[in-house]
């Protein structure tokens, strides 16, 4: 890919740069079509495909990024590995971009721009492509998103990831909620009053949006409050499993089963050890699937309810 104003700088003709070999996916921008494209994985997922699309369009499009603006929205979402609130319309989406004033958000097909007041947003490097800070996207995606969106993605911006052993690594999140309590408080903005209405529903220990999601399920239904990101040890302090979440004062844990654990073999072994190393501490696991959260969210409370009902838990 190169600039049309590079292309001619080298004498290249203006018939030759419109030659059918060549795309022109933003203004002054060309690519040469690879028919020999490689199709997406069967096995990625919805997000993984639609951040493949807007990272090879970002590639293009960095071309001619002015140099005081930088992506936002969905777009920085795709730059920092977050979650899309719904990937499908994120692959197809313009490009988000946005400038501090008093600069001008320059309208261009397939970008979306927006103009921005300095004092709202912080900006890094990622990947060599200028982009908003995760806290700082958030925020601005307030713009048009809802609150849920708002929860599931500031999850995903400060969850503490951990490494194959299951160790946390505290430092190798995307940011704390320290900053994204910060961008609320930076000023008044689009969408502020949900911002205010998302943020104490945040909490570091959701996995995945089917875990946010779960979790916001069981708000208003008379439950207590889930301990998410738990570890079970024996008495010995080995560790059995880490849960998606748990009520270990009943002894009660919840798993939240992507499509992995019932297609991967050694997922399912693991499963198996796991749940018995559980049943033998007398600790009760509640199974979920996307279906119980998303699809029938009572019948998932109802299983949650059940189980700690066994345990002695009343309302």
């Amino acid at each position: 890919m190169f600039t049309a104003a590079d292309a001619s700088t080298a004498g290249v003709t203006r018939g030759r740069l419109s030659a059918r070999d060549l795309d022109a996916p933003f203004r002054g921008v060309r690519v040469r079509r690879d028919t020999d494209g490689a199709a997406p994985d069967g096995e990625d997922t919805p997000d993984e495909i639609a951040r493949r699309n807007i990272l090879g369009r970002v590639r293009a499009h960095a071309l001619v990024l002015p140099p005081h603006a930088f992506y936002t929205g969905t777009t920085a979402l795709a730059i920092h590995g977050l979650p899309f609130p719904d990937a499908d319309a994120a692959a197809s989406a313009d490009l988000d971009v946005a400038v501090p004033a008093p600069h001008r958000a320059l309208r261009r097909t397939g970008i979306t721009a927006v103009q921005i007041t300095p004092m709202l947003v912080h900006t890094t490097v990622r990947a060599g492509l200028p982009v908003a800070t995760p806290a700082s996207a958030w925020a601005m995606l307030a713009r048009e998103h809802t609150i849920r969106d708002l929860v599931v993605i500031g999850d995903a911006i400060i969850r503490v990831p951990r490494d194959g052993w299951g160790r946390r690594l505290p430092d190798a999140r995307h940011a704390g909620p320290e900053n994204l309590a910060a961008a609320v408080a930076a000023g008044r903005r689009c969408g502020i009053a949900k911002l205010r209405a998302a943020l104490p529903l945040l909490r570091t220990g959701s996995m995945s949006p089917l875990e946010t999601d779960w979790r916001l399920s069981l708000i208003g239904t008379g439950l207590p409050e889930p301990e998410l990101d738990v570890e079970v040890r024996a008495p010995d302090g080995r560790l059995l499993g880490i849960s998606d979440g748990a009520f270990v004062a009943h002894r009660v844990a919840v798993e939240i089963e992507g499509d992995h654990h019932r297609t991967s073999r050694r997922q399912w072994v693991r499963d198996l050890e796991k749940y018995s190393d559980y049943a033998n501490l007398g600790w009760d696991v509640v199974r979920l699937s996307a279906a119980h959260i998303r699809h029938d969210p009572s019948r998932g409370v109802a299983l949650v309810r059940a189980a700690l009902a066994r345990r002695g838990w009343h309302a």
